[in-house]
């Protein structure tokens, strides 16, 4: 047994599923079944959104150790399921570890994500849709879809330049009410409030707040701290890039 490379391996593994956005207990579990399933059991796996330690201990050997420092990232559902399965398949067959990493490169490869035109079309529908759940009329719904998809593409823009998430989120704030506030100026939509709501709900950490409330739960502190941490900064860029559009636009109406 390599167990550099069964380290190397397992470490790959923990490292692309906190990239993908999976739960803290969904990578240490994953990265220590693995371990197990080669023979090497427990292991030691310390996992938090940017970070992944895995040590082992081989017979007569030094405890090995390999660190990953994970970079700003999303959440990739579909590369998640992947990667779980990868992981159910080389636990049951435990080939060997060139073909297990080879498998693991192409999972990790796959970077299928879906068309621009298909994702401003899901913020056009989802925002219209949260804005008649909140009472909004038909054409508050259109009016808030607009909004979604301008949030949409000040998102895409500023994931090119590199902008960490809390820039995006004041971005995205700030035109999805600045794009409010001339709609119901040109007669799309009367109540600007239902509006802006829908829209921003594209912005809300739902997937943040849910997962460090698990983590949390599961004794995961620093892992749900840390994402509480995100979520509070999160709706703060919203607050603040949302009422930032509507001074300015106080302002500029005020002057006229």
């Amino acid at each position: 047994m390599d167990y550099d490379k069964l380290l190397t391996l397992s470490g790959e593994l923990g490292y692309h599923l906190l990239l993908s956005g999976a739960e803290i207990y969904r990578v240490e579990e994953s990265v220590r079944y693995l371990l197990q399933a080669y023979g090497v059991g427990p292991g030691e796996v310390f996992a938090i959104p940017n970070c992944i330690i895995v040590g082992i201990s081989s017979p007569g050997q030094k405890p090995l150790t390999r660190m990953r420092r994970v970079g700003p990232h999303g959440t990739n559902v579909r590369k998640i399921e992947a990667l779980n399965a990868l992981c159910r398949r080389l636990c049951a067959e435990t080939p060997d570890l060139d073909q297990a990493w080879e498998a693991l490169q192409t999972a990790a490869a796959d970077q299928t994500y879906f068309s621009t035109p298909q994702q401003l079309s899901a913020y056009f529908l989802g925002t219209a849709a949260f804005c008649l759940f909140f009472g909004g009329t038909l054409a508050d719904a259109a009016a808030s879809g607009l909004c979604g998809v301008a949030i949409g593409v000040s998102l895409i823009f500023m994931s090119r330049l590199g902008t960490n998430l809390f820039f995006k989120t004041i971005a995205g704030g700030f035109v999805s009410a600045l794009a409010a506030v001339v709609l119901v100026a040109l007669g799309l939509g009367t109540h600007i409030n239902l509006i802006i709501i829908g829209a921003i709900m594209a912005l809300a950490p739902g997937v943040v707040i849910t997962n460090f409330m698990r983590d949390i739960m599961a004794g995961d502190m620093l892992s749900g701290l840390s994402k509480f941490a995100e979520a509070l900064l999160t709706g703060a860029g919203i607050a603040l890039g949302t009422g930032l559009a509507l001074s300015l636009a106080r302002m500029l109406g005020g002057a006229a």
